[in-house]
């Protein structure tokens, strides 16, 4: 299993197609961070986390996408073509299923990863500040849920048509051009600009909304599921079994 992942892991992560998505990521992020998170969110400091949180909310969509783009390595049509030799091999469809989502999941935290490191930087270049450990709540509400939900979702769908995960990828873009109620703020910056405010106190403490902190937890736990039962024997759509081809022969 651990030589699955690691092979895995190495052709998903050791080609110019994650090179270049994670510079665009950093480029991207630098942007956003030198053009927008400098200014603060909401008369809080750039290092606060809310101007963190606001920022993490701009970087989503793109994560979102590489997340995605991830999981197009094994329900394209090169893919479904191997899964013939794949599925002849002495472990179960399922237990290589979840090596497959170990090295999606493995690309999606090193992105995510990069973005947080990114910030780090910018906040000890410009502000000489280093008190990260204050940012992790942010973070975690907003990242963890976010792209373990669009893993799952993303290779459910996988499942069923490989050209539905393409279908997926502007959802969080959608999202962020969309006046959303209070438990969705996290997915376009809202919550992060107008919560401050709400609790008229000048750069208050981090918290989330109760229905917020519920729209996460739901999130996280259907991606946590729809990993967990999708590859249960099944393959992505269209892949022929070796069976099938042996008795067509």
């Amino acid at each position: 299993m651990g030589k699955i992942i690691r092979y895995e892991c190495r052709r998903l992560l050791c080609n110019k197609f994650f090179a270049g998505l994670l510079l665009v990521t950093l480029f991207y992020g630098w942007q956003t961070l030198t053009g927008a998170t400098i200014l603060g969110v909401s008369h809080t400091a750039p290092f606060s986390p809310w101007s963190f949180g606001d920022h993490l909310s701009r970087m989503l969509p793109l994560l979102w996408l590489g997340a995605l783009f991830f999981l197009t390595f094994f329900t394209s049509e090169k893919a479904r073509r191997t899964a013939v030799l794949t599925d002849a091999a002495p472990m179960s469809p399922r237990r290589y299923a979840m090596a497959r989502c170990s090295a999606a999941l493995a690309g999606t935290g090193l992105l995510a990863l990069a973005c947080l490191a990114e910030a780090a930087v910018f906040y000890g270049r410009y502000f000489g500040w280093y008190g990260w450990e204050t940012l992790l709540s942010p973070a975690l509400a907003v990242l963890v849920p976010s792209l373990v939900f669009a893993l799952g979702s993303g290779w459910a769908l996988g499942c069923v048509r490989p050209w539905l995960i393409f279908l997926w990828m502007p959802l969080p873009a959608l999202l962020a051009a969309l006046p959303l109620p209070e438990p969705l703020g996290l997915w376009n910056g809202s919550l992060f600009a107008q919560r401050p405010l709400a609790l008229g106190t000048p750069d208050p403490a981090f918290s989330l909304p109760a229905g917020a902190l519920a729209v996460q937890c739901a999130l996280f736990l259907a991606g946590v599921a729809l990993l967990a039962t999708c590859p249960a024997g099944r393959r992505p759509h269209g892949a022929a079994s070796p069976r099938g081809r042996t008795e067509s022969v």
